[in-house]
């Protein structure tokens, strides 16, 4: 499996900073697409002690407009999270933008594409924490190399490399 993780300063207006994660996994991008496309799934990409759980009532479909709510701890604080989705473009690309929660700017744009017969996934997070350059470098990168990292191994172990034999 193909992985890369980086920061750099956010070209986006609002934003600090980019998070790009990316990652290759042996499968079509529709199936990776349709596997993100389940609201419940995103909690399987998420590590357990953010205690991360959806409490938007189901079934939900995903599509332009659709508005999600979480609840998750972080360090131990308890936090409401609001997203809408936008620029739903199956099965290429998704955008979940910060309605409410603890972001001043978040703007997570999902791709799914193609390439050497798998799907490379990116996502690509431009954000701002309450605090600016100081809280992103002190604490939220650290959080956020930890999250998206346990996204990474997940991602592997839900769609693995077939064995040759």
């Amino acid at each position: 499996m193909q992985t890369e993780l980086e920061f750099t300063d956010s070209p986006v207006s609002g934003a600090v900073t980019r998070l790009r994660a990316r990652t290759w996994v042996p499968t079509s991008p529709r199936v990776v697409f349709e596997f993100f496309s389940e609201p419940s799934n995103l909690e399987q990409l998420t590590p357990a002690w953010l205690r991360f759980h959806i409490v938007t009532p189901g079934p939900l479909s995903m599509g332009d407009g659709t508005r999600l709510s979480y609840r998750l701890r972080v360090h131990g604080i308890p936090l409401a999270w609001e997203s809408e989705i936008r620029d739903w473009n199956a099965p290429c690309e998704f955008v979940d933008v910060q309605i409410k929660g603890p972001y001043r700017f978040w703007h997570h744009r999902h791709r799914f594409s193609e390439v050497d017969n798998g799907a490379l996934v990116v996502d690509e997070v431009d954000y701002a924490p309450p605090g600016g350059r100081l809280i992103d470098r002190l604490f939220v990168r650290r959080d956020l190399r930890n999250i998206f990292s346990f996204r990474i191994k997940r991602l592997a172990e839900l769609f693995p490399t077939p064995s040759r034999g």
